[in-house]
């Protein structure tokens, strides 16, 4: 992997009490950037963590004196050294002086995409997602090098702050053959992008931060007519592709339907649902959550009708090796989140999950699987294997709930009329579930952002009524409570082939349904043998149906 950073140029900007420390420092080939604030102290930022440079603050001079030295910072508040990759960002007061800087490092870096470089011969349109400072713009510029040289085509780059192809009038050579086309103010960005297409006839457009609705709408026309995009957007993942109203149109969009009876009734969902809008205008998705750990999604289109229906996504990760290997790995995503505080696909029960035993042992040997069950499933039951019984432990934990947009007395009085086992907090950091107001929740992306990051279900009602909230708080704790004392008789003096079908039914009720809100097809049993798994089914009131030819008929559970 070879890099070119120049770092020495923009060194060159910097005061010798600033420029002195770095080019001493250890860690100088991983700067990320400086800041220069106004009456506060230098400071470098690398990978670990910011260092300060000096113990001498900022003056109005230090700042003049690097402002003479970089070309007029344009309409963005940005600035570059010519014939470089680095980028100068300013901060300006309501007078309209630079109050703060930023020297962004940009870097070459040679042989970063060969993990993805058989995507790139399928001639699709690519859109790179992840937070800023991720290595988007780094990936981007790659990709158009070996776009424009090893594969020949004719790229263009619409290079809005000139942070692709680097300052002035001469592309860096990190582009290749490619030609860049630069834009003068960034609201004409989507402007240039129609002129490239319509006077250079490209085979390949490039765009850096997709991020306004025109910009949008322009990727949009330019797919259509035949053209390959690759572009970035932030965003931390595909689904915020999905919420953002501005830039869901590069992924289809979304609209929601208002379904016939029959047809609901068909799909078992209400009537208003949500679908994809129409064909992505990026077939193929990228998530750069770490520079050498990418996430790929070779068809948007399903993926986003995957999330939208609350599914399970099956994840492509490909990761860059210390010793140049390359590992694809599949991992196993929950999309629920997205559906836990909209109504339209919770009940969905068209697609349900085919349950299939891991292991050939789960047939062979039920005392082992039903102990390493038994240690996945409810921490408040263990196995006894002597027995081969569930036993109730007496020490019961509560559920911790946090209250978001709800009266928080209305609520404890419900929990003390119920008696129910769980304890209102105050830090959502130690909350189990969140109870909110639907309206709330729908417009609070930060709470829903937290809950997906730790993994926190978020129970929402309609209303304050106190009805709603007996009825979400029954649910909950039905949800989070075992029914020790039906399992004991349930398993009381079965046979292997008997535990066999329970134990699958417990798994599929703890495992898919309470944890994904997605319905189950269970393996196919005999009449009695559908009969105990409809025994227990009913103990965590879910409602099941029967499904399959005579013979081979199977239960198919549905979450609440």
């Amino acid at each position: 992997m070879l890099i070119a950073d120049d770092l020495d140029n923009l060194l060159d900007i910097l005061p010798d009490f600033v420029k002195k420390p770095l080019n001493e420092h250890s860690n100088k080939k991983l700067l990320i950037e400086v800041v220069m604030d106004l009456g506060r102290r230098p400071e470098a930022r690398f990978p670990n963590g910011p260092e300060y440079l000096s113990t001498i603050n900022i003056t109005w001079n230090n700042l003049d004196f690097c402002i003479k030295r970089i070309p007029q910072f344009s309409g963005d508040n940005r600035s570059g050294i010519e014939c470089t990759l680095h980028r100068i960002s300013s901060i300006k007061n309501r007078k309209g002086n630079v109050v703060g800087l930023t020297f962004r490092v940009g870097r070459a870096i040679f042989g970063t995409i060969s993990h993805i470089r058989d995507i790139l011969y399928t001639q699709q349109s690519i859109l790179l997602l992840g937070k800023p400072g991720v290595g988007k713009t780094t990936a981007i510029r790659e990709i158009t090098r070996v776009l424009a040289d090893e594969m020949q085509k004719r790229v263009v780059i619409i290079d809005t702050s000139n942070e692709i192809a680097g300052d002035g009038d001469i592309p860096h050579p990190a582009i290749g053959r490619a030609r860049r086309m630069q834009v003068t103010r960034p609201e004409l960005q989507h402007q240039v992008m129609i002129e490239a297409v319509e006077n250079h006839m490209p085979e390949v457009i490039i765009i850096d931060e997709i991020g306004t609705e025109l910009e949008a709408l322009a990727a949009r026309t330019i797919a259509e007519r035949g053209v390959q995009l690759v572009g970035t957007a932030h965003g931390n993942c595909l689904d915020s592709v999905i919420k953002n109203p501005i830039l869901c149109d590069l992924i289809g969009g979304i609209q929601y339907v208002t379904l016939g009876d029959d047809e609901a009734k068909r799909r078992g969902s209400q009537k208003s649902i949500v679908e994809r809008k129409a064909v992505p205008a990026f077939p193929v998705a990228i998530e750069i959550h770490h520079r050498d750990s990418w996430i790929v999604h070779e068809r948007v289109d399903h993926i986003v009708d995957q999330v939208l229906q609350g599914s399970n996504l099956s994840l492509q990760r490909r990761t860059f090796n210390l010793d140049g290997s390359i590992s694809i790995q599949c991992e196993i995503s929950n999309s629920s989140e997205f559906t836990s505080y909209n109504n339209y696909s919770i009940n969905d029960r068209t697609n349900p999950i085919k349950y299939t035993p891991s292991s050939s042992d789960y047939y062979n040997n039920i005392n082992k699987l039903s102990k390493s069950i038994s240690n996945s499933l409810n921490p408040l039951t263990s196995f006894n294997a002597q027995s081969k019984l569930f036993v109730h432990h007496a020490n019961k934990n509560l559920i911790r709930l946090y209250i978001h947009g709800i009266n928080i007395q209305q609520v404890e009085l419900a929990i003390n009329n119920l008696s129910l086992s769980i304890l209102i907090t105050r830090d959502i950091m130690k909350a189990d579930y969140i109870l909110g107001l639907r309206s709330i929740i729908k417009h609070s992306s930060k709470i829903r952002q937290f809950a997906k990051s730790k993994k926190i279900v978020i129970y929402t009602i309609n209303s304050h009524h106190n009805n709603n909230i007996i009825r979400a708080l029954k649910q909950l704790d039905n949800n989070y409570q075992f029914p020790v004392i039906t399992w004991y008789k349930l398993c009381w003096q079965k046979t292997l082939y008997e535990l066999d079908a329970l134990i699958e039914t417990r798994y599929a009720i703890e495992k898919i349904i309470f944890q994904n809100k997605q319905s189950i097809e269970l393996l196919p049993r005999s009449i009695s043998i559908r009969k105990l798994q409809g025994q227990l089914i009913t103990s965590y009131n879910l409602n099941y149906s029967i499904l399959g030819k005579i013979g081979f008929e199977k239960l198919i559970i549905y979450p609440q």
